[in-house]
């Protein structure tokens, strides 16, 4: 059964960088397309970043094209995403998702299983 545990976030100045890993186990990690999303209270789960299982493709999310980077690193079957030029706009929990055998071409919450359990970004002064 496949498992996501995230981790690396933490409280940062806006302004700053930071970088989430999701550790991926429990099936092979090229079958997935791995997704990153964020929430906060009230609002729903947007999508960030997704990488493809090849590595060859990744999207992002508008508010955060340009300032975020997803990568996977297959030898440890790790996805990483990094934050720069961070703002307390980022603020959320920020949950890495898999997606068997699927692309990365919608950002749809129901596409994904399983979940991690989250890891909370704060930016603030």
């Amino acid at each position: 059964q496949l498992q996501l545990v995230e981790s690396g976030g933490d409280l940062v100045q806006p302004g700053g960088s930071l970088r989430l890993s999701c550790a991926v186990s429990g099936d092979i990690f090229s079958y997935y397309a791995i997704g990153w999303f964020r929430q906060t209270p009230g609002k729903e789960r947007e999508g960030v970043a997704c990488i493809s299982g090849s590595g060859s493709v990744a999207t992002y999310g508008d508010s955060v094209k340009d300032r975020f980077t997803i990568s996977r690193n297959y030898a440890e079957n790790t996805v990483y995403l990094q934050l720069n030029s961070l703002t307390p706009e980022d603020t959320a929990i920020y949950y890495c998702a898999a997606r068997k055998f699927g692309d990365c071409s919608a950002y749809y919450v129901s596409l994904y299983a399983p979940w991690g359990q989250g890891t909370q970004v704060t930016v603030s002064s």
